[in-house]
């Protein structure tokens, strides 16, 4: 039987995200995938939002993503668009990028990492015990592993042998989503009339000088709202063609789909994302409608949230209760999120009180304070984990500051690229202990300066505090001034016990 530290079920860009981290963090870490590279079917996810793209950058590899995605200066809420160009982040804009190239960028960086790949395989069973979980795959192989990660999908089979709850709300609408020839030629963009939404846009696309070029020929991606609610049975081309011709008249010659798939607004939410020794992350964990562009997004922060805690509790750095913060942080987020996506169904729905209120909403959000909270929420900046009061940067993530440090300029972000904790001391004197020795092994110690005040999506200006704590997902755990009492106690929280030296 061969073993691992942790089995993640499921290949998508949560499982990859995840996987990743737990590289970085030198943890022994395989992912069980059925499909083969580059096999992946249909559009899916379109974009990634501008907190994703920070995560990238803390990382080291956002550029990958930028070189090859369409930058779109806004995000969108129920038509309504929102400008980005003045939340203040490096990265003010949403990126356009089909989740087939989202995997692969992610697959090479994992590659990079020595991370193994059971491909063509699932996860068929599991059983779990004090000290791991035997995981069978579908090929009859057996693995051991302390933790396994369900990121295979809405309906994770994971999630159901661990008996998680699945709750929320059954499907009202159903759409169909396609790649097809047509011979019309239907106008590109996305349209809303009384039948509902519809949209086409090209698929193929190449980058030119970092600019998105798409042809004038070739497949189309078509998506559209049915007349009834579907919910059972594989979408053929003769519904595809009778959804457009009640949509817009006609199926402007539709023909030779590439694929054909269907969604609906059915939205639920994982009871726990904890069972013992088996987690969920991802669609795995959160189903909802794709409006906003949140989904993939969603799972990549979940992923980003949950590997250095994992990686912390298998190398005995903290004990296993730190990842019961994984659900206390992630659950709040996704159900905001969840939220949203209903709103974002009802608003689309094409009667006149609909229209009514839908307007309503287009009028206040031409206010600049309403604009940028929903701005920020949307875009992924504004997410708060609730870690207690204090300074207004406690439990959001840290601005990507420009550093002076004893070795030159630095953008605070390089500063995480291997995963690690930091503190971050700002005064302008060094202390001569800032009663860091106990972690010293496991937090990296920066003193640098910056200039201030800080401007947060949101809460806008904040006054810069004296020293910080970072997490290694970029998230603020403490602020202070050093030494102080309370460092220690966060320090204790998030990275385990302090060292005894002898």
């Amino acid at each position: 039987m061969t073993g691992h530290a942790v089995v993640i079920a499921g290949g998508g860009p949560t499982g990859l995200m995840l996987a990743g981290e737990l590289g970085l963090a030198g943890v022994n870490v395989a992912i069980v995938e059925p499909r083969e590279p580059g096999t992946l079917t249909g559009t899916r996810a379109g974009g990634l939002q501008a907190r994703t793209i920070e995560l990238l950058d803390q990382r080291g590899i956002a550029d990958r993503f930028l070189s090859e995605g369409q930058v779109v200066p806004h995000v969108g809420y129920a038509g309504v668009r929102l400008d980005l160009s003045n939340v203040p982040t490096r990265h003010p804009y949403t990126l356009g990028l089909w989740q087939k190239h989202t995997e692969r960028l992610l697959a090479g960086w994992v590659e990079t990492l020595g991370v193994p790949v059971y491909r063509g395989q699932a996860v068929s069973g599991f059983a779990q015990d004090g000290e791991g979980v035997d995981v069978e795959l579908s090929g009859g192989q057996r693995l051991r592993a302390q933790f396994l990660v369900g990121c295979d999908g809405g309906r994770s089979v994971i999630r159901k042998l661990a008996g998680i709850d699945f709750p929320g709300w059954d499907p009202t609408t159903s759409s169909l989503i396609a790649e097809v020839e047509m011979t019309g030629v239907p106008e590109l963009g996305v349209h809303r009339n009384r039948f509902g939404t519809h949209a086409f846009g090209r698929v193929a696309y190449e980058t030119r000088g970092g600019t998105v070029v798409y042809p004038d020929t070739g497949p189309v991606g078509v998506m559209v709202t049915e007349p009834q609610l579907q919910v059972t049975g594989e979408p053929t081309l003769r519904d595809l063609s009778e959804a457009l011709i009640a949509a817009c008249g006609t199926d402007y010659g539709v023909h030779s789909p590439t694929w054909i798939s269907r969604f609906t607004d059915a939205t639920r939410q994982a009871a726990t994302y904890r069972a013992g020794r088996v987690l969920l992350a991802g669609d795995a964990a959160h189903v909802h409608a794709p409006n906003g562009g949140q989904g993939l997004n969603l799972g990549l922060q979940d992923a980003v949230n949950l590997g250095w805690k994992l990686a912390q509790v298998i190398q005995g750095v903290s004990p296993e209760h730190l990842l019961d913060t994984y659900h206390a942080e992630r659950h709040p987020v996704a159900a905001r999120v969840l939220r949203h996506t209903m709103a974002l169904v009802a608003l689309s729905r094409p009667d006149e009180r609909t229209r009514a209120v839908h307007e309503t909403l287009a009028d206040l959000l031409r206010f600049e304070e309403p604009r940028q909270s929903l701005a920020a929420e949307m875009s992924g900046l504004g997410v708060r984990y609730d870690l207690g009061e204090g300074h207004p940067l406690l439990g959001r993530r840290m601005p990507d500051l420009a550093l002076m440090t004893a070795n030159g300029p630095a953008q605070l972000f390089t500063l995480l690229h291997d995963a690690r904790p930091l503190l971050l001391h700002l005064g302008a004197a060094e202390p001569a202990d800032v009663g860091l020795s106990p972690w010293a092994d496991r937090v990296r110690l920066v003193h640098a300066q910056a200039a201030g005040p800080w401007e947060l999506p949101g809460p806008g200006p904040v006054d810069a505090p004296q020293a910080v704590l970072i997490r290694p997902d970029g998230y603020v755990a403490w602020t202070g001034s050093l030494p102080e009492r309370g460092l220690k106690d966060a320090l204790t929280r998030w990275f385990g016990a302090p060292t005894v030296r002898s």
